[in-house]
């Protein structure tokens, strides 16, 4: 899965919406060409969201659970389908649990320190988060000394930015709003202007 996060290169958030919502924006991402997905857990029906996308479009896209801050909730997320746990947080016992069932371990740090203890504790990606406040040059500051960790910079990355944190050494990116935006009404323009955006920012990483 890495290898394939390394070729493609974004994680789209999806945010706010409930299950069907999900199906409709899932099946317009998959048509732009992106091939992972993050479904937050803070959405309605998160769990069940997860599940059905998983049966539905499992074999086209990876799907993912974000804002995993618990066991608990890491359990439920890959009971339902989901083949890696994003965390806000550098969370040791969500890491340890995750990388127990055989799961991709993406944690949230902004430190060095974040990032060495989430590293070290087994994670597989660090989501650096948020990237914004520093910007891309971060990443490559961090990567200087930790070469050997992946990093994912999520929060507040969009087309003007996008290439310039890939190039400062990033695995890929986490994009929200920039694909996907929250609390819209899921319409024909809203899911035609989705398809746009990921096949906008596909481009630019290809050129």
């Amino acid at each position: 899965m890495l290898k394939e996060l390394s070729k493609h290169k974004i994680i789209s958030i999806i945010r706010g919406y409930d299950t069907e919502e999900v199906l409709k924006i899932v099946k317009v991402l998959i048509e732009a060409k992106i091939k992972f997905i993050e479904i937050t857990l803070n959405s309605p029906n998160a769990i069940y969201t997860i599940k059905k996308v998983t049966q539905h479009y499992g074999k086209q896209i990876y799907v993912g659970a974000g804002t995993v801050q618990t066991t608990e909730d890491c359990h439920d997320a890959i009971e339902a389908g989901a083949k890696y746990i994003i965390s806000p947080d550098t969370n040791i016992e969500v890491i340890n649990y995750t990388k127990s069932q055989g799961c991709c371990s993406i944690p949230g740090a902004l430190t060095p320190t974040e990032v060495s203890q989430a590293h070290f504790a087994g994670a597989d990606v660090i989501k650096v988060f948020p990237a914004s406040v520093f910007g891309h040059s971060y990443i490559k500051e961090i990567k200087a000394p930790l070469n050997e960790v992946d990093l994912l910079p999520t929060g507040g990355i969009q087309k003007s930015n996008v290439k310039s944190f890939i190039k400062a050494g990033a695995i890929g990116v986490g994009i929200s709003s920039a694909i996907v935006k929250s609390n819209q009404n899921v319409n024909k323009d809203f899911l035609i202007n989705i398809k746009m955006n990921a096949q906008e920012l596909i481009e630019i990483l290809e050129v």
